[in-house]
């Protein structure tokens, strides 16, 4: 694979451009119809302008961070490299353009890639959350690769070490079918999440908590629900870079600014300045800064930069993204991936409101309080999650250190 078509599918899909491989380097060039669009998909790494581009930033392997987000991490890359082994392809052979040719149109966001590799899967009619999940954890160990092609199919594009798939639910029947396929009357696209072979069998109850409690600290929350099986309750939220079919563009931080997330090197300080840069906003702003006072007190540490995003509408508009993957999480030698003010072991109060000040949100200590309220009501909401009083009373007494 020496060259792929970039398009960017909202209303209409517009032909972006081309990426080059050749000689190990990877290059890009706009094309002439697109320029005029005034669309900055990437305005950092990748601003609007003619000629070609080579990336020279091996971050990504050489890829640009605003494609590198298309591309899985995780879970979608261990699936994607046992398809390559059943097909006795040595992974480590394959470029990124080739990765990205898998992903074609079902990648995250808008983004999508020409010419495209099927994945032949049987696409499952009917979806039974505990036959993904048993196949899951049999995959993760690798006991097994029944259902590795579907599996492929139905999460292969999503981030993350957690396994999931990308499913449609009609809330009205509570009927769960294939997620990658045009989206059918009366449905909407969720994710759902499996636990990975370090969870505890909890891990979707928390999370739903969690999400219950962001949503009453006025955080911008996808829906989310739990959804039951026979054997077990799995934690799922709508998709926010889809609306009904029209996609929306979306570009982590981590791809915005080429910050690599294995390696902590982002601070709150450098994400509220980035939020304004982009989108000239200060209420977008105090987004960033309630989500900063969030995962404080809520011991949120696993918050690095694939875990913060922007969405760019079809004017070309930036907004800070609804939050995902917000629960209780430790971090990287128990600290937070993103510092406050240089601090990630034990940040307080005093970081938070000294970010305030440094950014001049005014409302700093009010947003402040109101987070802490919300944290204090971790029981109620842990219970409508159905979490064990145990689980509940262990990570309640770790609020109450940080508060």
């Amino acid at each position: 694979m020496n060259s792929l078509q970039v398009f960017l599918n909202h209303r209409e899909k517009l032909n972006v451009g081309r990426l080059l491989y050749k000689d190990r380097k990877i290059f890009f060039e706009y094309e002439s119809e697109f320029l005029k669009s005034s669309l900055e998909i990437s305005p950092y790494k990748l601003p609007l302008k003619e000629g070609l581009f080579e990336c020279e930033d091996m971050t990504f392997e050489g890829l640009w961070g605003v494609f590198n987000d298309s591309l899985p991490d995780g879970w979608g890359r261990l699936l994607f490299e046992r398809h390559l082994r059943k097909l006795g392809i040595n992974a480590q052979s394959i470029s990124p353009l080739e990765r990205l040719s898998y992903v074609g149109r079902f990648g995250m966001g808008a983004l999508s890639y020409e010419p495209e590799e099927e994945i032949k899967s049987t696409a499952l009619d009917k979806i039974v959350l505990d036959d993904l999940a048993t196949h899951s954890q049999a995959i993760l160990k690798g006991s097994s690769e029944e259902l590795l092609d579907e599996l492929l199919r139905l999460g292969g594009s999503s981030a993350g070490a957690r396994p999931k798939a990308l499913i449609q639910i009609n809330e009205s029947s509570n009927e769960i079918i294939h997620g990658t396929q045009i989206l059918a009357e009366g449905f909407t696209h969720w994710m759902v999440k499996f636990a990975s072979s370090s969870d505890g069998k909890e891990v979707g109850a928390v999370e739903y908590a969690y999400s219950l409690m962001a949503k009453d600290a006025k955080l911008d929350m996808p829906k989310t629900t739990l959804l039951q099986d026979k054997k077990g309750s799995y934690f799922a939220c709508e998709r926010f870079d889809r609306v009904g079919d029209e996609r929306i563009h979306m570009h982590t931080v981590a791809g915005l600014i080429h910050s690599d997330f294995r390696y902590p090197s982002l601070d709150y300080d450098d994400l509220l300045t980035l939020c304004l840069h982009l989108t000239k906003s200060v209420v977008e702003q105090k987004k960033v800064f309630r989500l900063a006072c969030f995962n404080l007190f809520a011991h949120n540490r696993d918050d690095h930069s694939k875990n913060f995003s922007f969405l760019m509408n079809e004017q070309g508009e930036w907004s800070f993204s609804p939050v995902y993957d917000i629960t209780f999480s430790s971090g990287p030698g128990g600290e937070h991936s993103t510092m406050y003010l240089g601090e990630g072991k034990n940040p307080t109060i005093t970081h938070l409101l000294k970010l305030a000040e440094k950014h001049q949100i005014k409302e700093g200590t009010k947003i402040v309080k109101e987070v802490q309220e919300t944290i204090n009501k971790w029981s109620k909401f842990a219970k409508v999650a159905g979490v064990s009083r145990n689980t509940e009373l262990s990570i309640g007494k770790i609020f109450k250190r940080l508060m």
